[in-house]
């Protein structure tokens, strides 16, 4: 009779295992290419194996976004400005490919919440907008951070990918390197109308 403590062992992948082969393979082949049977033969599990963890894909999906957008690392006490917060997001987005795709599908289905939302909307309460006006505040910069890292990032995998950037386009490849400048000049452009806007309340 063998002895049971001999047998080979089966290692049984947790959530936290499924989310992270799923960013890693993100990152590396981007979202077309991220299916439930890419990350299960990225971990050696069948398919249905995903569904005892997940009900469906766009749970799982809207874990990875969770994931990659982590905890905001910016104090909302000490150095909660709205700008601060909006940078951190951005550079969260711009860490993973296709990630703000990803995190505006999430968000569209109403699976995931923003952590820097709040921190926003609790910035622009301190800079003196009333409750109404900083939730207007902290949807529209969320909305301005996804929509820019969204076409920035798409830019990106066209020049990867030699994609010949039509001359009609707003911005061409050979402007990706200026994009943070230009993102925090309309992200000013956004707080000024917000400074603006108590100046008058």
């Amino acid at each position: 009779m063998k002895d049971p403590d001999s047998k080979t062992k089966i290692r049984r992948h947790s959530q936290a295992d499924i989310v992270g082969a799923a960013l890693s393979l993100l990152d590396d082949q981007g979202l077309p290419n991220l299916s439930m049977r890419a990350i299960a033969d990225s971990i050696g599990v069948q398919v249905s194996a995903l569904y005892w963890h997940f009900p469906n894909k766009q749970t799982l999906l809207a874990r990875v976004s969770e994931r990659l957008l982590g905890n905001s690392t910016i104090d909302s006490d000490a150095d909660g400005d709205i700008e601060s917060i909006a940078v951190d997001f951005h550079e969260r987005l711009l860490a993973y490919r296709d990630a703000a795709e990803l995190v505006s599908s999430s968000l569209a289905l109403g699976l995931i919440t923003l952590p820097a939302r709040p921190l926003i909307h609790d910035a622009a309460v301190r800079a003196g907008l009333d409750d109404r006006g900083a939730t207007i505040a902290a949807d529209t910069i969320v909305h301005f951070v996804i929509g820019f890292t969204f076409h920035e990032q798409q830019r990106m995998n066209a020049d990867s990918a030699g994609v010949v950037i039509h001359e009609a386009a707003t911005m061409t490849v050979a402007d990706i390197g200026a994009e943070a400048d230009d993102f925090r000049s309309g992200l000013r452009l956004i707080t000024a109308g917000i400074h603006a806007t108590v100046k008058f309340l």
